[in-house]
Parts: C-alpha cells; structure tokens; sequence
C-alpha cells in the first residue's frame, strides 16, 4: 500500500516537474510523423496511395510501478475528390489510480488549392472532430489519512469526497499546411500549423475550480526532403509547441536510404530543447514502414525518475486501390 501511495505521488512530481504545473495535458508522442492527427489535421492523406492504417505504442518512466502507457491508432484515406478523411483514437492509462485519457476524432482535409508546374505546390485546410473522455477509479487510490499510525495498516476511512471520477467532452481542431510535392527537385519543403482545442473544453480534473478550460494547443512544423542522390535523401525538420505555460522544441532529422529495390533502411534523431535525445532506427518495405525510437532523458527530471526513459514502437501500412489509369507519383510532406 505504501509502495502505491509513493509510485502515486512520484507519478505526481514528475507530471508536475516536465509539464509546469500540468499546463500541458495531452499525450505526447516522440514520433509525431507516424501519428499525423496529433500533429496536424490537415496532414490527413499526405501520403502516396489510397489507405494508410498507422499504429503507436509508447511506455514511459519504467521505473514506476504503474507508468504512462500510449496506445494510438489511426487510418487515414485519399479520394480523387479533394477531400481526405480519416479516423484516430488514443488510449492512455498511468498511475495506480487507473487514470485513463481516451480521445476518438474524425478529420477530414481538403486538397483542392493546388498551384505551380503540375500543381504540385499544394496548401491544405484540416478540421477535427470529436470526444475527449478522461476518468480515474476511486477504488484504486489510496490515501494516507486511511492507515492507522499505531498498527500501520490501512483500516480507516479516507475521508476524502472525489467528485466527477470520469468526464467527456466534444473538442474541435484545425490545421493549414503547404507542401511541395514536386518529383523533379533536389529539395522539397513543407511547413505547418495548426491549432487544438478550439472549443476550449472544460477540464474537470482541474484543481482550478469548476469554470477551468483545457488550455488551447498550437503547434508549428516545417522541415525539408532533400535527396542527396537516388539512393539517400535527409529530411532534417522542426517542431513547437505549446499549450497552457508547457512549450516543447524540437530539432533532429532522419534519413531514408535504399537497401533494396522495395526496402529502405531509416535512421535519425530528434532532441526536445532541455528535454530528451530521441535517437530513431526504421524499416520501409514494400507497404510497411516499422519504426523504433528511445528517449534518453537529459532534463534533471532524469535523477528524479531514476534513470527511467521512454520508448516506442510504431507500425504503418498503406496501399493503393487498383486504378485504370498510371499512378501519379509526388513528394510526401513527411516530417
């Protein structure tokens, strides 16, 4: 019981101490690129082919005996129509009071604003939609009002009146990208923005009082292809975000290089600015891409977790429906 109560509130400091105050409140992924509904509505379809179904899974300060875990899925279509559309969902648990943070979108994008040689030059407007459910299991907490100072065990009533232990809430986002997705350049940029929580939902768990809000989240990212000949090409690329008093920088790269003649071979590294060196290791062949990341924490926040860093593992697979006329082939805005 006590090992609880002490995993429950480290789980506490270390939310404390990487999210200030817990201003930020929505999970965070190391490989934002494979989840492309976190990182930008208007990123739905950015891809060559007709379906892509994208799976990620993250675990974080091990060391705790109930830590952080993340599941996202999502999937994602194109149609010849200038409209994509596309689904996601995230599953998150932490903490021996079976916190749970579970969100369900649709996003639709649309494709239709395309100028230069072949329009290739591309700017796309994205929209989310959907619910966002958090809740917590009172059984589960224990508090140290209930243990008995002379028999030390936990025989005694709380005393404490938990209210609301599960919430829902309709949330709202938008998103603006530009691409070039020309085939004949040695480098192809993207850049992008986009905005969350827009309907500013009411967050419950906030010790704020009954009128606080999920703080907005806006989150700018840009980056380059460059292809350094038909073999390898870099993407180097940025991201930042912030939400509430929680900002996040990030700086890395990764490069593709062809093993095969359907089999390319991905590496890199982000690093999050007073955060995490995140190194990445990647296979692409034929219709899946597998994906590897560590973050090695480099913040203090390292010696209070006790060394304990992060890990993911993600999975994509996309396709093309059978079509009668040639494929039209052009640079997807990866980040």
């Amino acid at each position: 019981m006590k090992k609880n109560i002490f995993s429950l509130s480290t789980l506490l400091i270390l939310a404390l101490v990487s999210l200030r105050g817990f201003a930020q409140v929505d999970p965070h992924f190391t490989q934002y690129y494979i989840y492309p509904s976190w990182t930008n509505s208007a990123l739905t379809g950015a891809f060559d082919g007709s379906y892509r179904v994208s799976g990620i899974f993250r675990t974080q300060w091990g060391n705790i005996s109930a830590p952080y875990s993340t599941q996202g899925l999502a999937a994602d279509f194109t149609t010849d129509k200038n409209l994509n559309y596309g689904v996601s969902l995230i599953n998150q648990t932490a903490g021996n009071g079976g916190y749970r943070y579970n969100t369900v979108y649709g996003n639709i994008a649309y494709t239709g604003l395309r100028f230069g040689s072949n329009e290739r030059h591309r700017i796309v407007f994205g929209m989310q939609a959907g619910l966002i459910q958090r809740s917590f299991d009172v059984n589960r907490l224990d508090f140290l009002s209930e243990y008995n100072p002379i028999t030390g065990l936990p025989d005694k009533p709380s005393g404490e009146l938990l209210q609301s232990p599960r919430t829902s809430t309709f949330d709202a986002a938008a998103g603006v990208m530009y691409f070039d997705g020309a085939t004949n350049k040695k480098t192809n940029v993207f850049v992008g923005y986009s905005a969350s929580h827009l309907t500013r939902p009411k967050d419950k768990f906030n010790g704020n009082g009954p009128n606080a809000k999920i703080p907005m989240r806006h989150l700018f990212h840009g980056g380059m292809k460059i292809r350094v000949n038909n073999l390898l090409s870099i993407t180097p690329n940025v991201l930042y975000m912030k939400q509430g008093t929680a900002q996040e920088i990030a700086l890395g790269f990764y490069s593709q290089y062809k093993i095969a003649a359907e089999t390319d071979l991905m590496t890199g590294a982000n690093y999050r600015i007073n955060d995490a060196m995140s190194p990445f290791l990647g296979f692409s062949h034929k219709k899946f891409v597998l994906g590897l990341s560590y973050d090695i924490n480099t913040s203090d926040l390292s010696k209070l977790a006790k060394g304990s860093n992060s890990f993911e593992i993600s999975l994509s697979i996309s396709g093309r429906k059978s079509m009668k006329t040639p494929e039209v082939e052009f640079v997807c805005p990866r980040l």
